[in-house]
C-alpha cells in the first residue's frame, strides 16, 4: 500500500511537523517507516555504550532517552490518527515530550529492550496504516487543536524519527 505524501489542506503547514514531513525522501510514507527499521536498529547497535549516555550539551536527552522518545511519539502519533480515522470529533490532547522524557528512566532501560520496543510497535503502526482506507486518510481531525488527517500522521512519524537520527549523527558521532 501506498500513502502519498498529504496535501497542505491536510495538516497545518506554519507547524513544526511541516519540517518532518519534508524530511522524508520516499515517496511512501510506509515505505520508508519500514527500511527505517533496519536503519534505526543498526545505528544504535552501533553506539558504543559510552555513547549511549552522551550529552552534548547540559539538559540534552542522551541518545537512548531520544529513542524511547520515538518511541513514545510514535504511539501517541498512531493513536491520534486511529482517533482521526474513526471520525473523533474532539481536539485530541497534546503532550510536553519533555515531561514524558522527564517522568521515566529511559536510561536504565536496556538498548535492546527499547529496540524491541520500537520494532514491535513500528509494525503495529504500519499495520494499522495498512488497515485504513483512503477515506479513513483523509479524514480531517484535531491534534492538539491543529488540523490534521491520518495522512499527515503517518509522514510525521516517518519524519520525526529521521529528524532525531540526523541531530544524533551530527551532534553525537
Amino acid at each position: 500500500m501506498k500513502i502519498s505524501k498529504p496535501a497542505n489542506n491536510e495538516y497545518n503547514t506554519q507547524s513544526p511537523q511541516n519540517s518532518y514531513i519534508q524530511t522524508v525522501t520516499s515517496e511512501n510514507a510506509l515505505q520508508a517507516m519500514a527500511e527505517n527499521i533496519s536503519i534505526v536498529d543498526n545505528f544504535f547497535k552501533s553506539l558504543s555504550s559510552e555513547k549511549h549516555f552522551y550529552r552534548y550539551a547540559e539538559g540534552k536527552w542522551t541518545p537512548i532517552e531520544v529513542l524511547g522518545h520515538i518511541i513514545d511519539c510514535e504511539r501517541i502519533l498512531a493513536y491520534r490518527a486511529m482517533c482521526i480515522a474513526r471520525n473523533e470529533k474532539q481536539s485530541l490532547p497534546g503532550f510536553e515530550e519533555a515531561d514524558y522524557v522527564a517522568a521515566t528512566n529511559f536510561n536504565k532501560k536496556s538498548l535492546r529492550s527499547l529496540l524491541l520496543q520500537y520494532k514491535a510497535q513500528r509494525k503495529s503502526t504500519i499495520l494499522l496504516f495498512k488497515s485504513f482506507s483512503q477515506r479513513e486518510l483523509s479524514r480531517l481531525g484535531l491534534a492538539n487543536n491543529w488540523p490534521t488527517t491520518a495522512r499527515a500522521l503517518v509522514w510525521i512519524i516517518a519524519g520525526h524519527e529521521l529528524h532525531h537520527l540526523n541531530i544524533l549523527k551530527e551532534r553525537y558521532l
